[in-house]
């Protein structure tokens, strides 16, 4: 099959993950009759020709379980190849909708945690999205050279307390042996609260001391050719080049910056969120916006296509 046609040959469907405050998410298991009849997944359906996705995600929740969305976010699009199509899946986060979700055409549904699912078989296209839901909002970034090392530890602490679940640790200045030394004291206070610990590009130090994951700088992931060994990891980026790079390698997140301008360097303008917005359009990786931003601009980066924010001076 030659490009043109397998591009014609794709089926962009509008995808809805449909989020109560508890963060459990609607699975709906296909009816008998339809191809892949039993398999769980989330709502959605075929975007007709001509038609917006959001448009035909509002209609599908519609005509599938008799809600009106109120509140959607873009998130990822991905595709993937079954056996007789291939898929283009777009992902909106839903958290406000009208009506109590039912099946309209008598499918089973359930309420289910991300991170602990109890139905299955899951339409195998589920997978990496449900991992990336496990991914909280605020992705926050210490900052020792500010703070001192043990007000730092007092400010995590406080942050863990109020729920901040995922930390990247990068002290670029800091000699290695305190570094390691702060990086022990980081990772068991998070893990003491649930929360994840990235270690800024130094993937040895993270399985010394069993953080959860790496985060590659820019001149790092260009140079990856696959996957690290360790459970999680992630990127940053700042243009497109860059983006696509992650993707290909399948990062489980990337951060983009700088959106706005920083204290650090006020003489950057910034992405601005139209630029962000067209860089992250249909990309298949959750992406966190940094640059600027405070927790009060979630909102915001959330309307414009971001998984969430990632803080440096505006988390601790």
């Amino acid at each position: 099959m030659n490009a043109v046609a397998e591009r014609q040959s794709v089926l962009n469907v509008a995808v809805a993950i449909l989020q109560r405050a508890d963060g459990r998410v609607l699975l709906a298991q296909r009816p008998a009759g339809k191809p892949w009849e039993g398999y769980w997944e989330f709502p959605g359906g075929k975007i007709e020709s001509g038609e917006d996705a959001r448009r035909a995600l509002a209609r599908e929740l519609h005509e599938e379980l008799g809600v009106e969305t109120d509140r959607a976010y873009p998130w990822v699009t991905q595709e993937y190849a079954y056996p007789e199509k291939r898929v283009r899946l777009h992902f909106y986060r839903v958290t406000e909708w009208r009506g109590q979700p039912h099946g309209r055409e008598g499918q089973h549904m359930s309420w289910e945690a991300p991170a602990a699912i109890n139905v299955g078989p899951l339409l195998p296209a589920n997978d990496r999205v449900l991992r990336a839901l496990c991914l909280p909002s605020i992705y926050a970034i210490s900052n020792v050279k500010k703070y001192g090392e043990a007000e730092f530890l007092q400010r995590l602490k406080a942050a863990l307390e109020q729920g901040v679940r995922l930390v990247q640790l990068r002290e670029p200045e800091m000699p290695p042996e305190q570094l390691e030394s702060l990086a022990r004291r980081v990772v068991a206070l998070a893990h003491e609260h649930n929360a994840r610990v990235l270690i800024n590009t130094d993937e040895s130090l993270v399985r010394r001391i069993g953080a959860d994951g790496v985060h590659l700088n820019h001149r790092q992931l260009l140079q990856a050719q696959k996957r690290p060994g360790t459970e999680w990891w992630a990127a940053s980026c700042h243009d497109a080049a860059e983006l696509a790079q992650a993707a290909e390698l399948e990062v489980d997140f990337v951060v983009l910056s700088p959106v706005l301008p920083t204290p650090s360097h006020p003489e950057e303008q910034g992405l601005g969120w139209n630029r962000f917005a067209s860089l992250v359009n249909n990309y298949p990786v959750p992406v966190y916006a940094l640059g600027g931003l405070k927790p009060d601009l979630l909102e915001t980066a959330m309307q414009h296509g971001a998984h969430g924010v990632s803080l440096l001076s505006g988390i601790w």
